[in-house]
């Protein structure tokens, strides 16, 4: 297997195509013939496969193409590439016209610059191979035996990220783990953070396999993989202890975040059964009910960052629930929540001054009593969004304005009752002001905007579209905050 490491097996196609040795080591100057058949060339590719090495076709969607490892450093054009089930040639199609001469001085050119790559110290290509995706970095490692050791560095296996809808990923982890688990075997130490969001056929499979290797994960991101059940991710949990970052975003079938039973068994009830996670994004869990957060905030209390949009099941109860066992949140968005009322608004005000960051979009049953909870308590808060809350008016937002002198970022876009006597008082309070979202503001005028402009001299962004303000205002807005920039919609304003 060894011996095959510095050379690059291709096969020859039915057109015109011929074998392309870009690939090749600098120090491997034999060249190979052709086989005589297409059968004759894929058993040869067969046999000088490296076996230990995961072939780019499980990393990379088939009919796809990508720059070859050596044009990576040398500049040259981008190369075919046609893969199969489980391997892959790298064609070019000849020079027309060339002749054995004129062939043998562009071989000759091509080793010079192959000579120059190999010039390089090995961490200058430690330094390149950082920046490649997980499927780049397989295709280096089948280049020569010099890069292949450089390429499986345990320094460079700190984050395996694949992507595409047509990916086999739950094959390209078992692959990538096994290798990875050589030196260490059946665990793979120093794999820190797995990304395979939007990797649609990823299954409970791919997700058993990474929480069996990596007991060491931190992050794992699988936004958009919807055949994950809760069971996989009981599993990664449970085995993974530092796991401080979750994202199952649009992950449909998942309902909770918990232990396994069988870990739950072992544990004392001195420990508590807690999981180590602080940031957890569940947006879009449209299954996701009040047992199931009060579950998730009783297994999680160490909850920093909590990311619950579009979770149209949850209530004030599951909000409740939260705060009791997660007193540390700092961001929680619980936009597009339909059930929250004041009430939970009461209670998400009982996180007091740790809480920066918070939004409650189009919560329609969110008033100006909830808002004067939170203006009241959080006085640190940092930013909010309050878009489509039809029920905030001047009056919620002045006790904002007058409690949360820190507030950078304010989105109250789509509140009819907001008018210029609400920007008044916040324009008179909210000196650190960056961004104001005002968009579809019915009642708002130039004179509000003035105001906002003659004393938030901060701010950098501010959204105006479908007001229903002057250019006159916007021009004074212009003037009187540089750095702003300014989204609106009269085609007058530019």
């Amino acid at each position: 297997m060894g011996a095959n490491n510095g050379k690059q097996s291709g096969s020859e196609g039915k057109g015109s195509s011929s074998i392309s040795s870009d690939l090749s080591s600098s120090t491997d100057q034999t060249s190979t013939k052709a086989p005589k058949n297409a059968a004759t060339s894929e058993d040869s590719d067969l046999s000088m496969r490296t076996l230990s090495t995961p072939s780019p076709a499980l990393i990379l969607p088939p009919r796809s193409s990508s720059l070859s490892p050596a044009a990576l450093f040398n500049g040259s054009s981008t190369s075919s590439s046609s893969f199969t089930a489980e391997t892959i040639a790298m064609v070019h199609a000849p020079p027309t016209g060339l002749t054995r001469v004129g062939y043998r001085g562009a071989r000759h050119l091509r080793d010079q610059q192959e000579a120059l790559i190999d010039i390089l110290p090995d961490h200058a290509f430690l330094q390149i191979f950082t920046h490649l995706p997980t499927n780049q970095l397989c295709r280096c490692a089948r280049v020569c035996r010099r890069w292949y050791n450089l390429a499986w560095d345990p320094r460079l296996w700190r984050t395996v990220r694949l992507t595409g809808d047509v990916l086999h990923v739950d094959r390209a982890l078992r692959v990538l783990t096994r290798r990875l688990c050589q030196d260490t075997p059946n665990v793979c130490l120093t794999l820190e953070t797995v990304v395979v969001s939007g990797c649609r056929r990823l299954t409970d499979r791919g997700l058993y396999t990474v929480a069996q290797c990596c007991p060491e994960l931190r992050r794992l991101e699988v936004a958009g993989c919807y055949n994950v059940s809760n069971e996989a991710v009981f599993e990664v949990v449970s085995r993974c202890p530092n796991l401080e970052h979750l994202d199952v975003s649009g992950c449909s079938k998942v309902t909770c975040i918990s232990l396994t039973r069988e870990v739950s068994l072992k544990l004392s009830p001195m420990h508590g059964q807690q999981i180590s996670i602080r940031y957890l994004d569940m947006t879009d869990c449209f299954a996701l009910e009040d047992d199931g957060l009060h579950t998730i905030a009783a297994h999680c209390p160490m909850l920093t960052h909590l990311y619950l949009r579009r979770c149209t099941r949850l209530t004030d109860e599951g909000l409740r629930c939260l705060v009791l066992y997660c007193p540390a949140v700092r961001e929680l968005s619980v936009s597009d929540c339909r059930f929250v009322s004041d009430f939970g608004l009461r209670e998400i005000a009982k996180l007091e001054e740790r809480l920066r960051y918070l939004s409650i979009a189009h919560c329609g049953r969110v008033t100006d009593v909830g808002v004067r909870y939170v203006a009241k308590y959080c006085a640190r808060l940092r930013y909010l969004n309050a878009r489509g809350c039809e029920g905030l008016t001047d009056h919620g937002l002045e006790h904002l304005a007058k409690n949360c002198l820190k507030l950078k970022s304010l989105d109250i876009g789509k509140c009819p009752l907001v008018s210029d006597a609400g920007l008044e008082m916040l324009a008179l309070n909210s000196f650190n002001l960056k961004r104001l979202s005002l968009k579809s503001c019915e009642s708002i005028t130039g004179r509000g905007l003035q105001v906002i402009a003659a004393n938030c001299f901060d701010l950098q962004l501010l959204n105006v579209q479908d007001c229903d303000v002057s250019l006159e205002a916007l021009r004074f807005v212009k003037r009187h905050c540089k750095r702003c920039v300014i989204e609106h919609t009269n085609p007058a304003f530019f």
